[in-house]
């Protein structure tokens, strides 16, 4: 299985992107969660947001609430990240990730995607 994150380049502050991330493959075993997570030079990465893949349930990291919106389509194996209002601190290399059914922790990755926003 592979993620292919998406979307990323240089906007404004106040712009909008939106991240893809598509999985290919034939996945191992059922899928969890899928999230996003995020990544600056010299700092960990965090967390970014989370969606139930069955359940559709998702949980966004508190910077990030009213501003970006995750969804999935489970008939193309792909999940989303609309970000509006964008700012300088959401500058990041944003990840995807794959935690699956009865697994604690997000295991499979995707490459990165990166995005800038200049003020």
């Amino acid at each position: 299985v592979q993620l292919q994150a998406s979307g990323g380049g240089r906007v404004q502050a106040g712009g909008s992107l939106r991240l893809a991330c598509e999985i290919s493959g034939r996945p191992p075993r059922s899928i969890l969660f899928m999230a996003w997570f995020r990544q600056t030079p010299g700092k960990e990465r965090e967390f970014v947001s989370s969606i139930g893949w069955a359940t559709g349930n998702i949980f966004y990291e508190n910077s990030v609430k009213g501003r970006f919106t995750m969804s999935r389509d489970t008939a193309k194996n792909t999940m989303y990240l609309e970000m509006n209002s964008l700012n300088p601190e959401d500058t990041a290399v944003y990840y995807c990730a794959i935690r699956w059914t009865g697994r604690s922790s997000y295991e499979r990755w995707g490459q990165g995607t990166l995005v800038t926003v200049s003020s």
